[in-house]
């Protein structure tokens, strides 16, 4: 099952955020709202969600399962 939600965390000031992650785009900048440090993925990673996320993003997650699209209701 797809998860749509992730912890951000900042490498800077350690501070965490839950975050819902898009569905159809990544995201490769993110300001962190305790600190407001940039952050951008680390090289080899599509998002922030994979370089800073509790979880990969949704499309890595269904790459990760085969591919199979999934039900969202």
């Amino acid at each position: 099952m797809t998860t749509f939600t992730s912890r951000i965390h900042c490498p800077s000031c350690h501070g965490e955020r839950e975050e819902t992650m898009p569905l159809d785009a990544c995201i490769v900048f993110y300001t962190c709202t305790h600190c407001g440090a940039r952050l951008r993925p680390k090289a080899g990673d599509c998002c922030v969600f994979c370089s800073f996320g509790s979880g990969p993003c949704p499309s890595i997650q269904l790459e990760r399962a085969g591919g199979a699209e999934e039900s969202y209701e």
